[in-house]
């Protein structure tokens, strides 16, 4: 199944790809400071390209797609299940159906819109019932019941994100590389 490109994920990926610095941060494990210089020389420049919450949405998804990966943390994004699309999950949906608690269920809305973050998380819980393994990506501040991380050059909460996945990861047991110790 080809993905559609999008700008977006063009300008991410043509920035990680000519970046002199993030092959060596990703070497060292400081998946952190890759976010961080991700958003200090990418975020102006993907705002200028669509909506704020769509654009930055796109932006979270690439990010912790490549990263994930280069983590070696076991994920599928872009899944639908049991007719819910379901942005991210660690580590996969078989894993879902078997072990709850070792589930995680990330969530990428693309709006600021309350309600509708809010429809999209109760569309989760049936699926997951273990409430603190849905976590949510916003563009801004808002007030949820889940764990909330924020991509934005202010308040960015985004960075911690990697290293809170590979730690529910190792505590999971689902993380055979157990390479992210915090």
């Amino acid at each position: 199944m080809e993905e559609e490109s999008n700008p977006v994920k063009d300008f991410l990926f043509d920035y990680i790809k000519s970046s002199q610095t993030i092959p060596q941060l990703i070497s060292e494990k400081k998946f952190d400071k890759v976010i961080e210089e991700l958003i200090e020389n990418c975020y102006d420049k993907i705002l200028s390209m669509g909506e704020k919450d769509e654009v930055v949405g796109v932006l979270a998804t690439g990010i912790l797609h490549y990263l994930l990966t280069n983590a070696l943390i076991t994920s599928q994004r872009k899944v639908e299940y049991q007719g819910i699309e379901l942005d991210i999950i660690v580590p996969d949906t078989k894993t879902l159906e078997i072990d709850q608690k070792k589930t995680l269920l990330i969530c990428i809305p693309k709006s600021s819109d309350t309600q509708i973050i809010e429809e999209k998380l109760s569309q989760l819980e049936k699926i997951q019932s273990v409430s603190e393994n849905i976590w949510v990506v916003l563009s801004e501040n808002i007030q949820t019941e889940k764990k909330s991380y924020v991509l934005s050059k202010e308040n960015n909460t985004f960075s911690k994100i990697i290293f809170d996945i590979a730690q529910f990861s190792n505590v999971g047991g689902t993380n055979k590389f157990k390479i992210l110790r915090t």
